[in-house]
């Protein structure tokens, strides 16, 4: 495990040693360890505070590597838009048919090196489930996940965990609650239980994604 506050790259760029400076300013420390491959999805949990972005912008920045990000399409209107698109974000159509998991997929595979976050609660406020639709594009471009933690007691961005999914949704999602079993939330009574939605609400989430 690396940590990027205390060792950071031989050559950091300016841009690095600033995130990295804001970071410590705020108390902040983020682990990182190299990631198992060019393509995959990066699940981001919990998700109950609007700090959660600009806390993760300048991380993304601190470590230097392109990571994109899957955000709803009314984020990505006029010059903010603009500026979401050039930090990376992908705007998507919740209403769009089941074939935007397949398509989003193919386009992820086609870059040289291509990382997506994802929020599997969808929303800051409470919500009893996680959405579905991240494990569907993992098993659909048949890549791994990074689970990322916002720990907002110790002050830790862990990206250090990754998990290949094995198609058996119980034992993926026990695997994965068993990474996120200490970490607190800025608003823990916020935070979603993780548990993915009933069958027929996947359903329904598969043919939106």
């Amino acid at each position: 495990m690396s940590d990027y506050l205390q060792r950071p790259a031989a050559l950091p760029t300016l841009r690095q040693r600033t995130a990295l400076r804001t970071l410590q300013l705020f108390g902040w420390k983020v682990y990182f360890k190299p990631l198992p491959g060019r393509h995959g999805i990066a699940v981001v949990y919990p998700h109950t505070s609007n700090w959660d972005f600009p806390i993760g912008l300048v991380a993304k920045w601190a470590l230097d590597t392109p990571f994109r990000w899957l955000a709803k399409d009314s984020l990505f209107r006029g010059a903010i838009g603009r500026l979401m698109r050039y930090w990376g974000g992908i705007a998507v159509d919740r209403r769009a048919p089941m074939g935007a998991t397949r398509q989003l997929a193919q386009q992820m595979l086609k870059e040289d090196w291509c990382w997506v976050g994802i929020t599997p609660e969808g929303t800051r406020g409470y919500r009893p489930h996680w959405k579905s639709g991240f494990y569907h594009l993992a098993r659909t471009a048949n890549v791994p996940l990074l689970l990322v933690s916002f720990d907002y007691k110790k002050k830790e961005l862990r990206l250090t965990e990754t998990l290949e999914l094995s198609g058996d949704i119980e034992r993926d999602m026990d695997a994965i609650r068993a990474v996120y079993k200490d970490v607190t939330a800025l608003y823990p009574e916020n935070a979603a239980p993780i548990e993915l939605a009933p069958k027929d609400d996947n359903e329904a989430q598969r043919k939106r994604a």
